[in-house]
């Protein structure tokens, strides 16, 4: 069954130079892991059904299963993409990990 990590971010201290660290530093870092099938972001503000969403910004990675998500977080590139994080996530991140069931 197939696994997706979700990245939520908070609103960072400065917008503008977290997408540009973003985009020219981390991206590269998190498509080194191992087992990535698909690598998809938010495009513009993130929306909800009512008021402000809590955060800022999302990213999802899916994998081939859970066991290949763990072992693609546990290796030195998933290392390196989660020691990156302090880099520019100024306002927070949190991660979810969860298997995906197709209704």
């Amino acid at each position: 069954m197939a696994a997706k990590a979700l990245v939520l971010y908070n609103e960072p201290a400065d917008p503008a130079a977290f997408e540009a660290y973003y985009f020219g530093t981390h991206v590269p870092l998190a498509k080194k892991m191992p087992g990535v099938k698909k690598y998809t972001v938010n495009r513009g503000p993130l929306a909800a059904a009512a008021g402000q969403p809590p955060y800022f910004f999302m990213a999802e990675l899916e994998f081939d299963s859970m066991d290949a998500l763990q072992a693609s977080f546990g290796s030195p590139e998933g290392a390196a993409a989660a020691g990156d994080l302090p880099n520019f996530a100024t306002g927070g991140v949190t991660v979810l990990m969860y298997e995906i069931q197709e209704l």
